[in-house]
């Protein structure tokens, strides 16, 4: 069967900014991002139906007679896998008038919307639980549940190499696995609310104190003393130190040094200087307002705690503050005194004091200077991806607009 997962046009919109630079099933959220979660349930390979301008780096493979599609939004559990797996030819599983997933032939496959079942009069209902991935706030609020399901489906019939370290503390071991070349020396690892999984040749190192549910995926690190609270996702090669609650990384990301982060969201190749601070709770505790791509506009979240949302290759400098309920958009660069703004459009250089564009040709710069550094090639598909981009988003550079 071909497994496709597809964009929902409005939902990759609200995703943005990690939208701009990946399909929807990229996401991250619990110890793999959607894509990994369904080709591991469905024991598969997959591809894309996404933006024109992601295809190439994202294909969608040749059609076939039977093309499971899915959206890259919703993450699976064992009763919805069932569900899916038993749907008939041209049927479509609908939830709460939302489209989770359909059985189509190739003929279908070019009717589909990305929206809307293809045949209204083969619609499956769904009443049980399911998570679909509509706002980014999501990604943080629901990552301790993820990484539960996520923990099980990744550990099942497996056996942990386990910490032989004999200065590492352990609570609830049987909640913790560590995978092949794992190093851990003298830490804490609490595994009472929920499980610790430890990557392939992860490192956390002396002093770090870990409480679950958490993720350091593989080669990730928890630098020396780093506090990391539950609910919180170290994808692929990232590093994390000082205190971070409840908070996903994608991957190839750093937060090394001391300062805060909670209730965030970091995409891939982004860099916090050291004692960057993010606030995540305003000083009169009301719920907090966020910066929507769907909507062009600040929306109430109904969240109490959201912290700062920043797409792929931005930066902040040392001693940066961010106010709560902050999104900082692809390839900028933030630093300076002060409070930046609520919203950062992608590509701006600058911070409290005022903003200009950062230039493509020098982000293209950065970014190859940093993905050199994990032995990996910025392509000409990237810089493709990162141009287009660039001119979606010079709306939000109001500077340029003047």
């Amino acid at each position: 069967m071909n497994l496709i997962l597809f964009d929902q046009p409005d939902l990759r919109t609200a995703l943005k900014p990690f939208t701009y630079t990946r399909p929807t099933a990229g996401i991250r959220i619990g110890i793999l991002t959607i894509v990994e979660k369904w080709e591991k349930s469905l024991d598969t390979e997959s591809s894309y139906l996404t933006a024109t301008y992601l295809q190439e780096k994202f294909p969608l493979w040749v059609a076939e007679q039977n093309n499971l599609v899915i959206n890259g939004a919703l993450c699976p559990n064992p009763a919805l896998l069932e569900a899916i797996q038993a749907l008939e030819a041209g049927e479509s599983l609908v939830a709460d008038g939302k489209l989770l997933a359909g059985l189509y032939s190739e003929a279908q496959l070019g009717e589909f919307d990305g929206e809307h079942p293809v045949d209204a009069a083969a619609v499956v209902q769904w009443e049980q639980e399911y998570n679909l991935i509509e706002e980014v706030w999501h990604i943080y609020t629901r990552n301790g549940a993820e990484i539960q399901q996520d923990f099980e489906l990744v550990t099942a019939g497996r056996e942990s190499v386990g910490i032989n370290d004999p200065f590492t503390a352990t609570y609830n071991k049987e909640q913790i696995f560590v995978e092949e070349g794992a190093d851990i020396k003298a830490a804490i690892l609490n595994a009472e609310n929920g499980p610790i999984y430890i990557g392939k040749d992860a490192v956390v190192q002396e002093g770090a104190i870990i409480r679950g549910p958490f993720a350091l995926c593989e080669h990730a690190q928890v630098m020396l003393g780093g506090k990391m609270r539950g609910n919180t996702t170290a994808g692929p090669w990232s590093k994390l130190g000082g205190e971070v609650d409840t908070a996903v990384v994608f991957g190839y990301s750093n937060k090394g040094h001391e300062g805060y982060l909670g209730h965030s969201v970091l995409g891939e190749w982004c860099n916090l200087g050291a004692d960057t601070n993010s606030s995540n709770l305003k000083n009169n505790y009301a719920p907090c307002k966020l910066w929507s791509f769907k909507k062009e506009g600040f929306v109430n979240t109904g969240e109490q705690f959201v912290g700062l949302i920043m797409g792929d290759h931005a930066k902040a400098g040392i001693n940066t503050m961010f106010n709560t309920a902050t999104v900082v958009g692809v390839g900028s660069n933030v630093f300076g005194a002060g409070y930046p703004r609520n919203y950062i459009p992608s590509f701006s250089w600058g911070g409290h004091g005022g903003y200009s564009t950062f230039p493509l040709p020098r982000v293209v710069e950065v970014a190859k200077r940093v993905m050199a550094r994990r032995g990996l090639e910025f392509s000409e598909v990237d810089f493709k991806i990162l141009a287009h981009v660039f001119q979606e988003t010079k709306v939000h550079r109001v500077w340029e607009n003047k």
